[in-house]
């Protein structure tokens, strides 16, 4: 009778136990219910506020800043991880202006172009212009999630902007601005 009834205690304990665990387990599986629930809520919100600003503070932005948003361009999808981007960072004001009438005033603009020396070949060479455009769109997102303003400015395919900015930028003929 007492094997059985230390049994019991243990077989009780085991049982409280075991629903301990799995109240604790569902304590965190809810904890992190809730913390993708507010990435995907804080995602997008983001997306959906996210606007062209072209008027900015003239505020040099910090360097951890702006390896982030450089990270968040190299994050984007491309076809067959090619990532045939290329990031020019501009911080010098003649420079800026020169390159966009939009972005003029800005402290930081990056030049977003494709490098042809990592295109895929033949009929899907041009993929890149989407690639770097996920690229872009991904700055731009990260840009406003840390309370930054930004503007998307285009010159690719007009190639006389294309040459201008490239001028301007003393960019090699591999790498083309988007």
């Amino acid at each position: 009778m007492k094997k059985t009834s230390i049994l019991c205690i243990i077989l009780a304990a085991a049982v409280v136990l075991l629903c301990a665990k799995l109240a604790l387990n569902s304590s965190k599986n809810q904890a992190n219910q809730d913390n993708v629930a507010n990435v995907e809520d804080a995602t997008y919100n983001s997306i959906m506020t996210r606007t062209s600003i072209r008027k900015f503070q003239d505020k040099a932005i910090e360097s951890d800043k702006i390896e982030k948003l450089l990270r968040a361009g190299m994050a984007a999808p491309s076809a067959v991880n090619k990532q045939p981007w290329h990031f020019v960072v501009i911080t010098d004001a003649d420079i800026m202006k020169n390159v966009s009438r939009q972005g003029a005033g800005a402290p930081l603009g990056i030049a977003v172009c494709g490098d042809m020396d990592k295109a895929l070949e033949g009929d899907a060479r041009d993929f890149w212009v989407q690639d770097v455009s996920a690229a872009t769109e991904n700055i731009l997102l990260a840009a406003h999630a840390m309370g930054l303003g930004a503007v998307w400015t285009g010159v690719y395919p007009i190639k006389d902007r294309c040459a201008k900015v490239s001028e301007i930028l003393q960019l090699p003929e591999n790498i083309i601005p988007l």
